[in-house]
């Protein structure tokens, strides 16, 4: 299959870096069915994959995803209650690989990113758009309701922004976006999304890899806890586990002798 009739790419860069690629420009890299098998397919992939270190997820031409393909959505009201139970259940298995993908995820976000595309942003760790990027949670104007990206859309610009976009399906700019904590840095083009894409890379290529897994993880675990015996006990245990492994061995060395640790790369 050539790389125009596949729907995601994979394309490895230097330094442990993998993109994963939306290739439906011609359609806004909507949603359907087949993106979201390629998407989860991609994303377990670089996740298994020893080399990668770090994940950019980015779409070509010029919209990030304008949400859910009209064809798809022609099918799937045609189809049974069971049928769309089952296709929602995919697209909910992919908000959740993305999210707990254990390599850092970076998203690239230019254009529009409507429905659930505002879902796979929220999904990610560190957002990066540019100055004209757009964004909408668009579903009521279906007489839909973004259900299966709702947990994700909501940690990330909190209730009270939810209850105002969820039920007006207004457009939002990219500045409103990082006010609201959905995209950390705004820039002036792609270019300069793309610079400032490297610089994170760079800064995330002097991390520990495990410790960056573990980091994440321990976001997870103490998100909207309550601070009791168990979250501290928890906590306690996880800085005493990686202090003894390999890695964190490595690292207090490095530290201490003034010198880079193994996984820094030689510039």
């Amino acid at each position: 299959m050539s790389e125009q009739e596949t729907a995601v790419l994979l394309r490895r860069r230097d330094a442990g870096v993998t993109e994963v690629v939306l290739n439906r420009p011609d359609k806004r890299n909507a949603f359907d069915d087949v993106i979201i098998q390629e998407l989860i397919g991609a994303l377990e992939e670089v996740n298994a994959d020893p080399d990668t270190r770090v994940v950019v997820l980015r779409s070509e031409g010029k919209h990030f995803s304008a949400g859910a393909d009209l064809g798809w959505m022609r099918r799937m009201a045609d189809n049974s209650h069971q049928d769309n139970l089952d296709d929602s259940r995919e697209l909910a298995r992919l908000m959740n690989v993305l999210n707990h993908l254990s390599k850092p995820v970076i998203g690239l976000v230019q254009g529009a990113a409507f429905g659930g595309a505002v879902g796979l942003a929220a999904c990610c760790d560190i957002v990066i758009a540019t100055e004209k990027s757009s964004f909408c949670l668009s579903e009521v104007k279906l007489g839909l309701i973004p259900a299966v990206i709702s947990p994700y859309v909501v940690r990330t610009i909190g209730e009270r922004q939810a209850r105002r976009y969820f039920l007006s399906a207004e457009v939002f700019s990219a500045r409103q976006a990082q006010d609201f904590g959905l995209v950390h840095i705004v820039c002036d083009d792609l270019d300069a999304m793309d610079q400032h894409c490297d610089e994170l890379i760079q800064q995330l290529a002097h991390n520990g890899p495990k410790a960056m897994t573990a980091a994440k993880d321990l976001i997870f675990a103490v998100s909207q806890k309550p601070i009791d015996t168990a979250v501290i006990e928890d906590t306690a245990r996880r800085i005493a586990d990686i202090r003894v492994s390999d890695e964190g061995q490595e690292g207090l060395g490095a530290f201490l002798n003034k010198r880079k640790a193994n996984w820094v790369p030689e510039v």
